[in-house]
């Protein structure tokens, strides 16, 4: 039994019926809080646009607040979807983060649009959507950074600022095996969205530490996992979530915005042939049940992924179960303050 593996959490900022984008967003304060005293690792937050329910679209802006109200946990993005931002803006927005917080900054990027591509262009009006001018950015990223000194010839005079003794640690998040690779030759560490794409994660990580090329930051490949966890006292209680997840998940690929479906509502639906199909695929995306069921499904996880790491994206109907969930967590893999 692995009782190395060290947990994370992504928080989406869900905004649960009845609530507003404030009260979501309080409750991603209040958990930070408290994963800083059970001892979690890291806490990212996300970037989404145009939805109704999530109210996450700053992170650099949540990133702040989170660092002052914890002491222990790195504060990070899960991600920055760089192609919708200036890569000069986002790097200064991240060494303001590591010279108020030194060492406890994570920048992690992402190359989907963190929602629709019409809200995409009008993010980024130059936004080719282009896999050549992400690759450009994150080159761009990492000498504004001061991670690479040798700065491009049009950029030689240009400074992000203000300028630190340190960086933040550069993650690139993943759903597939193309931006593994972007990390392995960049030398950037690489997080495996599990809770997107269930298939081909473990091919994908093996892919990147074979092709992984030392940088400045990163000497050796260094691999998270992400996925959707539900933990409870009792297998009842666990199902309960799942269902919820389960409805939450069918409700979101058919475009319905209607939050997170109330489980008295639900529980006695039936659903169809086809929704079958895509329920069992979605549950391959998280991993649900008791304390102990959790911890063997995600020790399985993590020896498949070859990795010590994992972070944990819960969405419950409601907030004590959000909080409770990541709490029997990291009792069971007994994490230490």
């Amino acid at each position: 039994m692995n009782n190395s593996i060290s947990l994370s959490i992504l928080d989406q900022s869900p905004i649960r019926r009845g609530n507003t984008a404030g009260q979501a967003l309080n409750e991603t304060i209040e958990l930070a809080r408290q994963a800083d005293q059970w001892g979690y690792t890291r806490f990212w937050v996300s970037e989404h646009h145009n939805t109704q329910t999530l109210a996450g679209s700053s992170p650099e802006v949540l990133i702040a607040r989170l660092a002052n109200e914890t002491k222990n946990l790195k504060l990070g993005s899960g991600g920055v979807m760089l192609p919708n931002h200036s890569t000069l803006k986002v790097a200064e927005s991240f060494r303001t983060l590591e010279a108020l917080y030194p060492g406890r900054i994570d920048l992690g990027i992402g190359r989907a649009p963190g929602g629709d591509r019409i809200t995409a262009s009008l993010l980024n009006p130059s936004n080719t959507f282009n896999e050549k001018d992400f690759v450009q950015q994150l080159v761009d990223l990492q000498h504004y950074l001061g991670i690479e000194n040798e700065y491009p010839k049009q950029h030689s005079r240009v400074h992000a600022i203000p300028m630190a003794d340190t960086a933040p640690d550069l993650w690139i998040l993943s759903s597939s095996g193309q931006s593994g690779l972007f990390a392995a030759h960049l030398g950037m560490a690489l997080s495996f969205a599990h809770f997107i794409n269930p298939n081909g994660g473990p091919q994908s990580a093996s892919h990147y530490r074979q092709r992984f090329r030392p940088s400045a930051q990163l000497k050796e490949p260094k691999v998270t996992v992400g996925v959707f966890v539900l933990c409870a006292e009792t297998e009842e209680k666990a199902l309960e979530l799942q269902k919820v997840m389960d409805v939450l998940m069918l409700n979101m690929e058919k475009g319905k915005s209607e939050g997170i479906p109330c489980y008295e509502e639900i529980k006695n639906y039936k659903f169809t042939f086809d929704e079958q199909d895509r329920v069992r695929f979605n549950r391959k995306r998280m991993v649900f049940g008791t304390p102990a069921q959790v911890k063997q499904q995600l020790e399985s996880m993590a020896a498949a992924y070859g990795t010590d790491e994992l972070i944990a994206v819960t969405i419950t109907e409601k907030f004590e179960d959000r909080l409770r969930s990541y709490e029997l967590l990291a009792k069971e893999f007994n994490l230490i303050p």
